[in-house]
């Protein structure tokens, strides 16, 4: 995003950054996945807890469930605040800067590998989470419901210097397969920055990829049997999870809520969602629902949330959510959508 690219080019060059990061090494990690990090990592002095920084949400929560108690995890998107709109401030580079390990998901934070370069340290340990998964091609603001001639309409329409950042859907994390394969390489991560913590890593890890697959098994039970095939959502988050259980999104927006469709896309929705009498417009808890808003009341259909899990709102995390409970709300909206 140009705020994005704008703001941490002119904080490279600030003076403060220089003072936040002063006393770090030259070298970084230079973005890549653990397994290129291209250093050892160093462990933590004894007693002290491996410090992680995390970027969104799933990363920082799947690093907790992996690390357990010899890990401080700091999540570097704060609680309530939607990723796609998110800069980190001189603070975050610091705290990036002074991690042992550097946790991200890779392609949605367009930030992180410039910032692993600049807030540099030669002994931490970088996990690009998705690194070496099956990424999926982002599609257009999803206006096209099955019909291709569209995506080169919409590829006309919104080429612009960032077309390559959203080339890719980055919405891994809501296929519980997939997220398991990114806990694993965050368990690897882990071991290389605390070996000494190795067996634990790895027990850990064991345990909450035994839950992620029974919340896999759980969507594949309750959606196999469901009347209809297809979901209308505000922005294109889900195609990951759509593809694993043989469903169909079908969103408002693009990969990035920031994406607005226009009006004729708009229009395009709507007359999807009468012909195929669709019920239920989703939409998530940290973007405006204007847009599902909009669609239900020219279709006298309802909404409901289907969160992306990019980040959880304060009553969330007061009410002690989690991915895995918000993953089953979100599998009894589907099922309710569907079947409704």
């Amino acid at each position: 995003m140009a705020s994005q690219r704008k703001w941490i080019s002119g904080l490279l060059l600030s003076g403060g950054l220089a003072l936040a990061l002063s006393g770090c090494g030259s070298s970084g990690s230079g973005g890549a996945a653990n397994e290129a990090a291209g250093n050892d990592g160093a462990a933590p002095e004894a007693g002290a807890k491996l410090k992680v920084a995390a970027t969104i949400y799933p990363m920082a929560e799947f690093a907790r469930q992996v690390g357990g108690a010899h890990v401080d995890v700091v999540p570097l998107v704060p609680t309530g605040v939607e990723p796609h709109d998110w800069e980190p401030s001189a603070k975050d580079m610091a705290a990036i800067s002074d991690a042992d390990v550097f946790v991200y998901n890779g392609i949605v934070e367009s930030w992180a590998e410039q910032a692993i370069g600049s807030a540099a340290n030669p002994n931490r340990v970088v996990v690009e989470a998705s690194h070496g998964l099956a990424e999926l091609e982002g599609i257009d603001d999803g206006h096209h419901h099955g019909e291709e001639e569209h995506a080169d309409e919409h590829a006309d329409e919104h080429a612009d210097e960032h077309a390559d950042e959203h080339a890719k859907d980055p919405h891994v994390w809501l296929d519980p397969v997939l997220a398991q394969q990114e806990v694993r390489a965050i368990q690897k991560g882990l071991e290389q920055a605390d070996p000494e913590h190795k067996e634990d890593y790895a027990k850990n890890a064991d345990a909450y990829i035994a839950k992620l697959e029974e919340l896999n098994q759980q969507f594949v039970s309750e959606l196999k049997g469901s009347k209809r095939k297809d979901f209308v959502t505000s922005h294109a988050a889900f195609a990951y999870l759509a593809e694993r259980y043989g469903l169909k999104q079908v969103p408002i927006s693009g990969l990035s809520p920031e994406q607005e469709p226009s009006p004729e896309q708009m229009a395009q929705v709507i007359e999807f969602v009468r012909e195929h009498q669709v019920k239920t417009i989703f939409f998530e808890t940290l973007v405006d629902s204007k847009l599902a808003d909009t669609i239900a009341a020219e279709t006298k259909a309802g909404t409901d949330v289907l969160n992306p899990l990019e980040g959880l709102t304060k009553e969330q995390a007061d009410a002690g959510e989690d991915y895995i409970s918000i993953m089953k709300s979100n599998l009894k909206a589907l099922v309710d959508a569907l079947n409704g």
